[in-house]
């Protein structure tokens, strides 16, 4: 009760804010090139952990420090809130409405109120009507529920055919990214969203050359020649560079969409979140620098138009509860240990697979925990030492041996190892631990038990831990430069973000 009538008396405030942001932004003038940012499953932790892990690369032998992200020296920071209309814990779809539309909606719906009896406008469609030329842009698949958000009105967000002929009926001018999840419906027998988009206009441009050939007053939907499962980009330390990043496809946007009447762009760093899902600290870092090159690419826009130009970068929630501090290393941090992993959970999954499936069947070899010890440790840079090794090496260790002690870092211990060969039992069963099952869900959160255990270890040994599988409900930091930057300072609702920029613009 206490929640509800906090949210209506929010409500009432947020009508006199929005009066308040109304006349900022006459002051401040209208921002003719807006960029909003979203890191998917982003929050503080997220950020800090990144500086952290650069400060650490930085700074090797000396004191404790950060190197401070892009986005983290902008001049107007903020926090703002981020429930649905039921649930305190939002999902991409509400969050990502709220800042579309500036109205609250339940966790699954895109763009509608919570019954989805009624569409919102979004802030891309109004940038469109004014004139503007509009870009979206996002490291998972174009009807995913952030990208969705901005173009597409719709009860489910699961439902990936319907957004996808949406975004065809758009008409925005930019799409970049992912592809289509379900290009021809859920049985595969509609009509191809590619020939839909063929008929209004659209170019698909799916290599790297056709991507750079891309000129300006085309209507273009970039899509990533490397593509995962789910069509989405390759985690950025998967990508061994192949294909495009976030940032090479936010520069294509840009030079698409600059015009004399200005434009509107969303981009979205979407795998964060889904590395935070899986608990692999190492992927959501790297995916969350290179949301922060995208940022970078932005920045150096705004340079050329720094009183036309509004950015504006913030997350939909935060994912995994990641926590800058773990018991086992109580006030100390070992950023360094993250170094070891060398892929994603995802890539370690696959070979996993593979390893299953050649000792699977009446015929094959069972499979033995040993086999996974050199993999570990070219993967993760964990080893298992014999009693005799870790004496000798604690022994050179003592007596100022580095390369001694950071072996020893890597070294698994008993329990440890215990754990791994449990859910290397766990893995070879072929079952993934759904939550039907308390207790190995909280292990293992229905992904590959002998990945996520290795992913725990690890950054448990960096310093780092995590509560959930899932999003959580604290707030999130919004930064902000340029045209009428400074009405981001503060603490309000993800709402609010929409209303300033609304404004801002002159919507």
């Amino acid at each position: 009760m206490r929640y509800c009538c906090k949210k209506w008396s929010f409500r009432g405030i947020s009508a006199i804010f929005l009066a308040l942001v109304l006349v900022s932004g006459a002051l401040a003038g209208e921002a003719k090139y807006v960029f909003l940012l979203i890191g998917d499953g982003m929050a503080l932790p997220q950020r800090n952990a990144a500086e952290m892990y650069l400060g650490a690369l930085q700074n090797k032998e000396g004191e404790p420090c950060i190197v401070k992200l892009a986005m983290d020296e902008l001049p107007a920071q903020g926090m703002c809130t981020t429930y649905s209309t039921n649930s305190l814990i939002t999902d991409s779809a509400a969050a990502g409405t709220a800042l579309a539309t500036g109205k609250k909606t339940k966790s699954g719906v895109i763009s509608m109120n919570p019954s989805a009896t009624e569409s919102h406008k979004t802030i891309a469609e109004m940038a469109r009507d004014k004139g503007m030329r509009v870009g979206i842009v996002s490291s998972v698949s174009i009807e995913h529920a952030t990208p969705a958000v901005f173009y597409a009105h719709n009860s489910s967000r699961k439902n990936y055919y319907d957004l996808a002929c949406q975004l065809a009926k758009s008409g925005f001018d930019y799409f970049g990214g992912g592809g289509f999840t379900q290009p021809r419906g859920k049985k595969g027998d509609q009509k191809s969203v590619f020939d839909i988009l063929q008929e209004e206009g659209y170019r698909v441009a799916d290599t790297r050359e056709e991507f750079l050939a891309l000129q300006p007053g085309t209507k273009a939907v970039a899509i990533n020649p490397v593509l995962d499962g789910s069509k989405a980009l390759p985690y950025d330390m998967d990508r061994n560079g192949k294909g495009m990043n976030l940032a090479e496809f936010t520069a294509k946007g840009i030079e698409l969409l600059d015009n004399p009447k200005g434009f509107f762009m969303m981009v979205e760093g979407g795998k964060i979140d889904w590395a935070c899902h899986a608990n692999d600290a190492v992927a959501s870092i790297m995916d969350t620098l290179a949301f922060d090159d995208a940022v970078k690419v932005v920045l150096d826009f705004y340079r050329q138009h720094p009183e036309d130009t509004l950015v504006v970068v913030t997350g939909d929630h935060e994912t995994g509860g990641l926590t800058l501090g773990f018991a086992g290393t109580k006030y100390e941090t070992y950023f360094l240990e993250l170094q070891g992993q060398k892929s994603s959970y995802e890539v370690f999954d696959a070979t996993l697979d593979a390893y299953r499936k050649a000792h699977s069947g009446a015929d094959a070899p069972a499979p033995v925990f040993e086999d996974m010890i050199p993999l570990v440790k070219d993967v993760f840079g964990l080893s298992i030492l014999s009693d005799s090794e870790r004496t000798e090496l604690e022994k050179k260790a003592a007596e100022g041996d580095e390369d001694a002690e950071h072996l020893l870092s890597g070294a698994l211990k008993s329990f440890e190892v215990r754990d791994l060969k449990e859910a290397f039992e766990a893995s070879m069963k072929g079952e993934k631990v759904g939550s039907s099952n308390e207790e190995e869900y909280l292990l293992y959160g229905g992904y590959e038990p002998f990945s996520v255990t290795l992913t725990h270890i690890l950054n448990k040994k960096a310093g780092l831990a995590w509560t959930s599988y899932s999003h959580t409900g604290v707030p999130v930091p919004v930064s902000a430069i340029g045209a009428g930057a400074d009405s981001f300072n503060g603490y309000y609702d993800n709402t609010d973000i929409f209303l300033k920029m609304a404004s801002l613009m002159n919507l």
